[in-house]
């Protein structure tokens, strides 16, 4: 086991403490686990939707598939992913109990109850065996990870052979100047729209330089190489804004 003691992370532009980092993703989630959804889509004026239906274009569910969605939240991708599949499974995992207690609240949970788990837990320690799903999603969530590497490496571990893995994230514009446009959107007006639909600027100033610290396209997928995945591919989405990642355990 390694000793982790005095190592640091990012908590957007903080550095702290590795130990430190879990709990405050947790504080930040949290704190706006009831406005999440509604705080996608004014951040994102709606292509939230768009890019999570572009997520679930390319993995294209089959009917019986098995899906573990980590840091799934309030169960977006899961919803998709059992009506796209027809029927199935998923299990939702999230750090963080509030998150999944709004997802409980959704209609779409009452209605696909039979196909549904919701798991607390930690993307890098899974509670499941190995080979237990045939796919893997994980969006807008592995930037929050302390040790994103980790995580790969067990979405590695649980996936079954032939199983697929796919991450959406936000990532980076290749050109400059659009990247300074976003940017300036981003740092001025997230934080605000955060104070006024959450009452949390904080949480909402941290998504912002979580972004910010996430690797590129390029250094994202030699990590989704170094976990064992084949074929691993890159689509950017909204001029990179947000990017699908996706490999193959073979």
């Amino acid at each position: 086991m390694t000793d982790d003691i005095g190592k640091t992370t990012h908590f957007g532009f903080q550095e702290v403490p590795e130990t430190e980092k879990a709990g405050r993703v947790q504080g930040v989630f949290g704190s706006v686990a009831s406005k999440y959804d509604v705080m996608n889509d004014a951040m994102s004026m709606g292509i939230h939707r768009v890019w999570k239906d572009a997520m679930m274009d390319w993995l294209a569910p089959r009917p019986g598939q098995r899906l573990l969605d980590v840091a799934g939240g309030t169960g977006d991708i899961s919803f998709r992913f059992l009506k796209r599949a027809g029927h199935g499974h998923a299990t939702v995992l999230d750090l963080t109990e509030p998150m999944l207690v709004e997802g409980r609240k959704r209609a779409e949970a009452g209605t696909m109850a039979d196909s549904l788990d919701w798991v607390v837990g930690d993307a890098m320690a899974l509670p499941f065996p190995d080979n237990t799903f045939d796919v893997y999603t994980i969006s807008f969530g592995i930037r929050n990870v302390t040790r994103p590497q980790e995580a790969l490496n067990e979405a590695f571990r649980v996936l079954k052979p032939g199983g697929r893995l796919m991450v959406l994230e936000f990532s980076q514009i290749p050109n400059d100047m659009m990247q300074k446009v976003y940017d300036l959107y981003s740092f001025n007006i997230i934080p605000r729209m955060g104070q006024v639909i959450a009452g949390d600027r904080d949480s909402y100033q941290y998504l912002v330089e979580s972004i910010r610290k996430f690797p590129d396209q390029e250094t994202f997928l030699s990590m989704v190489k170094a976990a064992g995945f084949e074929n691993a591919k890159y689509r950017n989405l909204t001029m990179g804004i947000a990017c699908l990642h996706s490999g193959w355990k073979i």
